[in-house]
């Protein structure tokens, strides 16, 4: 496939869809080929009919490499897997066959049938075309009964599509004879939409864009600035990996034989959920669903060892949010708060009543606190003779003078006239 600098138009995709699939009906597998690789940016169903033009040719190698990319865009394409467990049994890759026929049937999610027609491909899947691709895997790896078992399971389950008789080829495996695979009919492959192959015709709907006002000095462009590029990221849940772990790796695949078990690829991860029973199956979880699996095909994942090597992995979390730094709170420049001053409190020793009549009186006993908020008078009265002055402070300041030789009850009826 060509490689461009610029991303390939919708409408040129389309046109090189369609001249592929006309080269298609006309058997012209070269042709469509070449048409098909001029697409930079192919798609699941694009490379989907590569494999089938390869196939067509004779090349399964080939088509076997363009249905790995296939599934690559669609991981849930499930004719994908089935065409793809064709390829692989004509390659003589049996486990990898198997294993393919079980993520079909996995993406079939329990459906007899998926109908392509609306995707653009001609063709029905049904189940027991799956299961019987998996029976043909069993009679080439030698594994006679456990074909004869899935073909039972065939007879049981068909209802529609073109196929081989299921008696006749329960009849082959009693006598040992090897089956050929189901592969879909040539000259089917994904079509695109007629509707819209009829309008690639240039339709100018809305006009050119015209600058009218721009700060900018003899700007004319009009359009829309591409999206920036985000920085990929990825992070991954912490698992504690001290503990013993309960999750199982299936050594091989394994296709349910009875009720009760699972349908599970070889290489998958497992949740050991029950203790082994009489048949030596395990009771285990996979992809939410609870089912046995046999013991022997059960192996214990140390997590320990699996914590070192999540390096060199492929990082497959969740994706972290695009690197934006929030807005910085405004600088507030914070006001001077005072600094409490102490109380200081000078106070005259008290006159005694033995030397009041030969010293003077002393001038006067000062009290000062703490500013307040709120003053009755902006300036005390000066004291009078032979009085003293005392400030009261609780919340108001008051000043008042007082006779020396007032007593409490006097000093406290007059702050009371005052207040």
């Amino acid at each position: 496939m060509t490689d461009k600098s610029k991303r390939m138009l919708y409408t040129e995709f389309l046109q090189l869809w369609d001249s592929s699939v006309q080269r298609v009906d006309n058997r012209d597998w070269e042709g469509s080929l070449s048409k098909l690789e001029q697409i930079s940016d192919p798609t699941a169903r694009t490379l989907f009919n590569m494999a089938s033009a390869h196939l067509a040719l004779g090349r399964p190698d080939l088509a076997l490499s363009a249905l790995d990319l296939a599934l690559v865009k669609d991981e849930h394409l499930a004719v994908g897997f089935f065409q793809r467990s064709t390829v692989m049994i004509l390659l003589d890759r049996l486990e990898e066959a198997l294993s393919d026929c079980i993520w079909a049937q996995k993406h079939m999610r329990g459906n007899p049938v998926i109908d392509y027609k609306q995707l653009g491909l001609r063709f029905k899947l049904y189940s027991w075309q799956v299961l019987y691709n998996a029976a043909v895997v069993y009679t080439r790896m030698g594994h006679w009964d456990q074909a004869q078992e899935v073909l039972e399971t065939v007879s049981q389950e068909r209802a529609g599509g073109r196929g081989p008789n299921i008696e006749v080829a329960i009849d082959n495996v009693s006598r040992g004879e090897v089956l050929a695979p189901l592969l879909i009919p040539e000259g089917v492959v994904f079509r695109p939409n007629k509707r819209e192959v009829d309008q690639l015709k240039d339709r100018d709907f809305l006009g050119k864009a015209k600058v009218i006002s721009s700060m900018i000095p003899n700007d004319d462009f009009g359009g829309f600035e591409p999206l920036r590029q985000q920085k990929p990221g990825f992070y991954e849940p912490k698992v504690d990996g001290g503990q013993d772990s309960r999750y199982m790796h299936v050594k091989a695949p394994h296709m349910s034989r009875g009720p009760g078990q699972l349908t599970v690829p070889g290489g998958a991860m497992v949740f050991l959920f029950g203790e082994e029973d009489r048949d030596g199956m395990k009771s285990v979880i996979y992809d939410g669903q609870r089912g046995l699996l046999p013991v022997s095909l059960l192996e214990p994942v140390d997590v320990r060892s699996t914590k070192g090597k999540r390096a060199s992995r492929v990082p497959n979390g969740i994706p972290l949010p695009p690197e934006l730094k929030p807005p910085t709170r405004p600088k507030v420049t914070p006001s001077p708060v005072p600094t409490p001053r102490g109380r200081q409190r000078e106070i005259s020793p008290p006159p005694s009543y033995t030397s009041a009549a030969n010293t003077p009186p002393p001038e006067s006993v000062t009290l000062t606190a703490s500013p307040s908020t709120e003053q009755l008078s902006d300036s005390p009265p000066a004291p009078e003779a032979g009085s003293v002055l005392v400030k009261v402070h609780f919340t108001q300041t008051l000043s008042l003078s007082v006779p020396l030789d007032a007593s409490q009850q006097e000093l406290r009826d007059s702050i009371a006239q005052k207040l």
